[in-house]
C-alpha cells in the first residue's frame, strides 16, 4: 500500500512563495493539467504544481531553439539540480523557486524522484532526434516522458488503506501516462512534423502508407491516414481501459483529479477519431464547458464506480 506522508504543519513563507510560482507556471502553461489538479486539497495541488514546473523546465529545454549540444548540457545541469533536491541540500531561501518547491514536496510525499531522471532521459531522446520503429520502441520513450509522471503523481495521491490490488497501482499509473502521451502524439502530429519530429512507429506509418510524413494540412497521397489514426486510437483506448483500474485505489479527490485529466484526453481522442484529418489542420481541443463537465463527472465518482463494477465482473 502507498500512503502519502502529508504534513499539516506550518509551511514557511519562502516555500509558500515558491509554490505560488509553480502554481502560476502550471495555470499558464498546462490548462488541462491545471484543470484536474484544482480538485485536489491544497497540499497535494501544490505538490503537483512543483512536479509540473520542474517537468516544464525540462520540456522547454528540449523544445527550445538551442543547439543540440547546448540542450544536452542544460539537461545535465537540470539533472544536477535534481540531485541536490534528492540530497536535501536545497535551502528554503534558494533563489530557484522550482527547486525549493520540489524539495519541500519530496520531503512531504513519497515521490520517486528517479521518475524525473527518466523524464530527462526521454527529452534527451528528442534532442538526439530518435525515431521509433515499433510500438515497443515508442513505449520506452512514452514511459520516460509520461509513464514516469504518472508514477510521480501516484506518490502525491497515495492509495486508499486496504485498496485491493494496490501493489499494481504504479503499473496502472504508468499505463495511464502512456495513454495520455499517445493521445498527445496523435493531437500534435502536424506540429511535431513541422519541428522535424516523428513519434508514431515507422512500422505503423508504412502499414498505412504514411511514411512520407505530415508536412501539410492533407494526408500523404494514396495513404490511409484515417486507418492509421483509428489504429492508434484503439491502442490508446486499450491503455486507458487498463490505466483506469487505478481509480478505485485512490481517495475521492485524487480519483476525481485523475478522472478529470484522463477524461479530457479521452474526449480529445473521441474528436480525433470522428475527424482524423483535423489533427493535420490544427490543434484539436475541448471547450471550457466540456472540461467542466468532465471535472464534475470526476467528482461524482461515476468513472470510479464504473471501473469498480467492471473489475468485480472480471473476478466473478
Amino acid at each position: 500500500m502507498i500512503r502519502t506522508v502529508e504534513s499539516e504543519q506550518h509551511v514557511p513563507a519562502p516555500v509558500l512563495a515558491a509554490y505560488s510560482y509553480c502554481e502560476a507556471v502550471t495555470s499558464q502553461q498546462a490548462r488541462n493539467f491545471a484543470y484536474g489538479i484544482r480538485l485536489l486539497p491544497t497540499s497535494k495541488r501544490r505538490a503537483m504544481s512543483a512536479l509540473y514546473a520542474f517537468s516544464r523546465r525540462v520540456d522547454d529545454i528540449g523544445d527550445g531553439a538551442l543547439a543540440p549540444d547546448v540542450k544536452a548540457s542544460r539537461l545535465e545541469e537540470t539533472r544536477a539540480l535534481l540531485a541536490r533536491v534528492r540530497e536535501g541540500s536545497v535551502e528554503e531561501d534558494d533563489t530557484d523557486p522550482v527547486a525549493v518547491a520540489l524539495s519541500h514536496t519530496a520531503g512531504s510525499f513519497p515521490v520517486p524522484l528517479s521518475g524525473l531522471d527518466e523524464l530527462i532521459d526521454g527529452v534527451l531522446m528528442d534532442v538526439r532526434g530518435e525515431t521509433y520503429e515499433t510500438w515497443d520502441d515508442l513505449k520506452v520513450y512514452c514511459r520516460c516522458v509520461a509513464g514516469a509522471i504518472g508514477r510521480l503523481s501516484l506518490g502525491v495521491f497515495g492509495t486508499e488503506p486496504g485498496a485491493r490490488g494496490a501493489e499494481r497501482a504504479p503499473e496502472y499509473a504508468d499505463t495511464l501516462g502512456l495513454a495520455l502521451q499517445l493521445t498527445n502524439i496523435l493531437r500534435d502530429v502536424r506540429e511535431d512534423a513541422e519541428g522535424g519530429r516523428t513519434y508514431l512507429p515507422a512500422d505503423d506509418l508504412a502499414k498505412f502508407g504514411c511514411s512520407a510524413g505530415f508536412d501539410g494540412p492533407t494526408p500523404p497521397p494514396g495513404s490511409d491516414f484515417a486507418g492509421l489514426v483509428h489504429f492508434e486510437v484503439r491502442r490508446a483506448r486499450a491503455l486507458f481501459a487498463e490505466g483506469y483500474r487505478l481509480l478505485p485505489m485512490l481517495d475521492r479527490r485524487s480519483g476525481a483529479c485523475v478522472a478529470a485529466m484522463a477524461g479530457i484526453y479521452r474526449r480529445l481522442l473521441d474528436r480525433i477519431e470522428r475527424e482524423p484529418e483535423a489533427v493535420l489542420r490544427g490543434r484539436v481541443s475541448l471547450p471550457g464547458r466540456e472540461k467542466a463537465y468532465v471535472a464534475v463527472r470526476g467528482l461524482s465518482g461515476l468513472d470510479t464506480r464504473y471501473v469498480s463494477r467492471r473489475t468485480v465482473r472480471r473476478r466473478t
